[in-house]
């Protein structure tokens, strides 16, 4: 008997459909009607048998997925670090610098560009540098005419909008002048330049731009320490040699600002900002790191605590913090180590107990103790972050580079990730096979006894049939 026709339209719960076994577009069930058995659920516990290796290999697989997703968030994070690390080491970090402070910064802000005289200027504004300015009535032309404004040409189309036109001229990149429509037939003309020699001189008819009103412009006037001086701009260069003044106020009824100039040092905001960045980074890296190497697997999950007690983790942790406290090779005592300048895990204050923090290994700057040692001896600051960020770099890049030991590890995973692939494939097509073969031993069953009955019931009824019967 063919097995292709073996079907049935009872709707029985102990059906077993071969397409929903291998895909196909077969309708053969397999109902038990014949055998009384639950082929459906004989098939699905067996196969359940036989899938189990897959299982494993696929929990293996996504297992090591996870474990290279968190390698690689923490090569990246390592990057990071390295570049944080390497910047706090940078020698131009402790370039000179002169600090600059005015005593009134919303009249008069400075700023030293080198070479500037170290002490204290007296500052006093009685002017400030303004513009040349001039208001002229807009009336739209009946034909396109050309106009000069300031140094610059333009062309009023017949019938152009005021605000057209004043965009043109302010989009102009090579305009000696900007302009403002006040209302609908007035513009404001103003020297894109400051200083009494500025100019926004208008050639125009009458009868489309007609002037109403002008004002020249204006240059500041100030005293540097007695000495009068003016300038065309708010802007000056050559008051105080090495300073750069902004004037934005006149000081005529507060008196004069005080401007002081201090030695040549590094910067230490700078300084403090890229330490500061640094540690930021470090306390990210360690915590992330601890975070996997406390996560317990999960019988039911296998892409958690992958990375659980990872040796090769917890020696890069130990190789981070010991670089932490090792002092630079050839440097002082007391000016040698990331403690001495105020890097470290903190300490306990009084009697109080130790920070969990500090346990974990989290580094705190005291800017107190950064900025008495820069003060006092910053060359040797430059001499301890040069040394350690160099070693420093060194062990982190071990980790964290293109060729180093985590992009090592992910390759190998990543190989075995593909092996694991193929051996999945090639055992998921053998379990379609199998599915298939039993879903036809199944069906050849029910066939053969569905037949027998048959004949058996046609005995039956033939010898119920005979005489005497």
């Amino acid at each position: 008997m063919s097995t292709g026709s073996v079907s049935s339209s009872s709707g029985s719960s102990t059906g077993y459909s071969l397409s929903s076994l291998t895909g196909s577009s077969s309708s053969l069930q397999i109902t038990g009607l014949a055998s009384g058995l639950d082929t459906n659920q004989i098939i699905t516990e067996e196969m359940a048998i036989y899938k189990q290796p897959v299982t494993n290999l696929q929990n293996q697989q996504s297992g090591l997925t996870a474990t290279n997703k968190a390698l690689t968030s923490i090569q990246q994070e390592l990057q990071t670090l390295s570049a944080d690390a390497l910047a706090v080491g940078d020698p131009t970090l402790f370039k000179s610098q002169q600090s600059v402070t005015s005593s009134d910064p919303t009249r008069v802000t400075a700023t030293s560009a080198s070479g500037a005289g170290v002490g204290g200027y007296q500052v006093s504004i009685t002017k400030l540098a303004n513009s040349a300015q001039a208001t002229y009535g807009y009336a739209s032309p009946s034909s396109d005419t050309q106009v000069t404004v300031g140094t610059g040409q333009y062309t009023i189309k017949a019938g152009e909008s005021i605000q057209d036109f004043v965009d043109s001229i302010n989009s102009d990149q090579n305009g000696s002048v900007y302009a403002s429509a006040t209302n609908s037939n007035t513009i404001v003309f103003s020297s894109r330049a400051t200083g009494a020699s500025s100019s926004a001189a208008v050639t125009a008819p009458t009868s489309i731009l007609n002037p109403e009103s002008s004002k020249p412009g204006q240059d500041a006037a100030f005293n540097v320490d007695g000495t009068d001086l003016t300038s065309s701009s708010n802007t000056v260069t050559n008051a105080i040699g090495g300073v750069t003044l902004t004037l934005t106020g006149v000081t005529t009824s507060t008196g004069p600002i005080t401007v002081n100039v201090g030695a040549p040092a590094p910067n230490q905001t700078n300084i403090s900002g890229a330490i500061n960045t640094f540690v930021t980074q470090y306390n990210k890296v360690i915590s992330d790191i601890q975070t996997q190497l406390s996560q317990q697997p999960s019988s039911s999950d296998p892409t958690q605590g992958t990375l659980y007690g990872d040796p090769e983790l917890k020696d890069l942790l130990t190789s981070m913090r010991s670089m932490m406290y090792s002092p630079g090779s050839g440097l002082p005592a007391g000016a040698a180590t990331m403690d001495d300048i105020g890097v470290s895990t903190g300490a306990t204050t009084g009697s109080g107990a130790v920070s969990q923090s500090a346990l974990d290994g989290n580094l705190t700057l005291d800017a107190t103790a950064l900025s008495n040692m820069l003060t006092s001896n910053a060359s040797g600051v430059k001499a301890i972050l040069g040394k350690w960020s160099s070693s420093f770099v060194n062990v982190v890049d071990g980790a964290s580079d293109s060729g180093g030991t985590i992009a090592s590890r992910m390759a190998g995973d990543n190989s075995q990730i593909s092996t694991l692939g193929n051996q999945i494939s090639s055992m998921q097509s053998a379990l379609t096979d199998k599915q298939n073969f039993l879903v036809q031993e199944f069906a050849q069953l029910e066939a053969a006894l569905s037949s027998n009955q048959s004949q058996s019931s046609w005995l039956t009824s033939q010898l119920a049939s005979l005489p005497g019967a």
